[in-house]
């Protein structure tokens, strides 16, 4: 059926990685979205979601507060690990800065 063809063309995308290393930026340019951005840390502090279509393929694209690590010490930690344990995104993308 046309639903199940559509659930099968659904890619949901978790962008990841430290404060300030511009997942928000990358969401923005995707999904055509405005978020806030600043030079400084916890811009983010929950999940933003948006969708990128293409090819055919719908993702839907998770925008997550920046974290050091995955060990739940600070509520962003926490937050970021519950989303990648209970929502099981079909792809984690870190983001990492260059400079």
């Amino acid at each position: 059926s046309d639903l199940k063809k559509e659930n099968n063309n659904v890619i949901r995308v978790a962008l990841v990685g430290n404060p300030n290393a511009g997942k928000t930026s990358i969401f923005n340019l995707a999904s055509g979205a405005h978020e806030h951005v600043g030079n400084y840390s916890g811009v983010t502090v929950d999940s933003k979601e948006g969708t990128l279509r293409h090819n055919g393929y719908k993702f839907i694209l998770t925008d997550l507060p920046g974290t050091y690590s995955l060990s739940a010490y600070s509520p962003e930690e926490l937050y970021v690990r519950s989303y990648i344990f209970e929502e099981k995104p079909d792809v984690i993308v870190n983001v990492v800065s260059a400079s």
